[in-house]
């Protein structure tokens, strides 16, 4: 039935006037349609005629609405026909005021004036009909995008919740391993023992820092992951080379935390540190066409060694198609000569 929940409360004249400028100019055009099919009055009197029927009727039915905005829906379309109604009866007689038709002409003449009548009731239901559609699509579409803000508001709160989880699985794993090799050095090379934990100091001072804010920096990531593959050389020794390639251009670039660190223990775990000559880890960032690209590379075991995507890979390539949607990706690829390659793509912001 008739809603109009536009007008459950009071309507401001933005609305009102919105409504009655759509309603003058379906009127024209109904006059317009009348003089062509030959309703016998010149164009500038069934116009007027027109102009105050519908106008007439459009107030009645904004008002009978207001009136009736908390009754049931049989109600307010009981409501609606009666204003529409009443507001062709009503405008007949605001245009015959203008026109100067005496009261007792029209009552006479009852042929004309029981088809002014019916053809003011049949438009005037079909524009009240196209204003609720108009109003019942607006309220779809707004539904609609509620649920979709609702939908997005959940995703970030889980997105969040992934982020906080994988947190809590990298972090004491590492700091407990960390601590372990540094009380084994302290008896057996202290100087590694001290460079181990001057490093881990620096990890830790960068990594609570970014724990504090929801996103972080490309230059702040690069050098958390300098100081984490610090701590791994010194276990490593030799068997460990990394560089790290990021221009100053981009290294204010905004971050999600926790994108770039599962992919360097990606290839760290997997890739370097089982091959018994261990290799070399590469972190590169480049920008082109408004696309930023953050390369992980290495020359450990390769893709052999992997036969599905692991845990930290898939948690990234879930959270830029959360970020990012089609504008992020994910790219695994072999590292030649040997090794493999971790790319992700996302879209550099305004």
């Amino acid at each position: 039935m008739f809603e109009f929940k536009s007008y459950a409360q009071p309507p401001t004249f933005a609305r009102l006037g919105r409504t009655l400028l759509y309603t003058a100019a379906f009127n024209t055009i109904i006059a317009v349609l009348l003089v062509v099919v030959g309703f016998g009055r010149p164009f500038l009197h069934t116009l007027l005629y027109s102009q105050c029927i519908g106008l007439t009727i459009c107030m009645c039915v904004v008002l009978s609405l207001y009136a009736v905005r908390d009754r049931s829906a049989v109600l307010r379309g009981i409501a609606v026909l009666a204003a529409i109604a009443f507001g062709a009866v009503g405008g007949m007689a605001i245009a015959a005021v203008f026109i100067r038709i005496p009261g007792d002409a029209l009552v006479t003449n009852s042929m004309f004036l029981w088809q002014v009548l019916g053809i003011s009731i049949l438009f005037g239901m079909i524009i009240t009909y196209f204003f609720h559609s108009k109003e019942k699509l607006s309220a779809t579409r707004q539904l609609a995008q509620e649920e979709h803000i609702k939908r997005l508001s959940s995703e970030k709160l889980a997105l969040e919740a992934d982020l906080r989880r994988l947190q809590a699985q990298v972090e004491p794993h590492f700091l407990f391993n960390t601590l372990s090799n540094i009380v084994s050095l302290m008896d057996t090379d202290p100087a590694r023992a001290k460079s181990m934990q001057m490093d881990l100091i620096r990890y830790l001072r960068t990594a609570l820092g970014r724990s504090r804010d929801r996103d972080t920096t490309l230059g702040q990531e690069a050098e958390l992951m300098r100081a984490y593959l610090d701590i791994f050389k010194i276990r490593m020794g030799e068997r460990l080379h990394y560089s790290i390639e990021v221009p100053d251009r981009l290294k204010k670039l905004p971050l999600s935390p926790m994108l770039l660190q599962p992919l360097v223990e990606n290839a760290l775990l997997h890739g370097v540190e089982p091959k018994i000559e261990g290799g070399a880890i590469r972190i590169c960032a480049d920008e082109a066409g408004g696309i930023v690209t953050i390369e992980v590379s290495d020359t450990g075991n390769g893709l052999a060694a992997h036969r599905r995507p692991g845990v930290g890979l898939t948690n990234v390539a879930k959270r830029l198609e959360q970020l990012y949607g089609d504008k992020g990706r994910l790219v695994v690829r072999e590292n030649r000569p040997c090794g493999v390659s971790v790319v992700v793509e996302m879209p550099m912001p305004a």
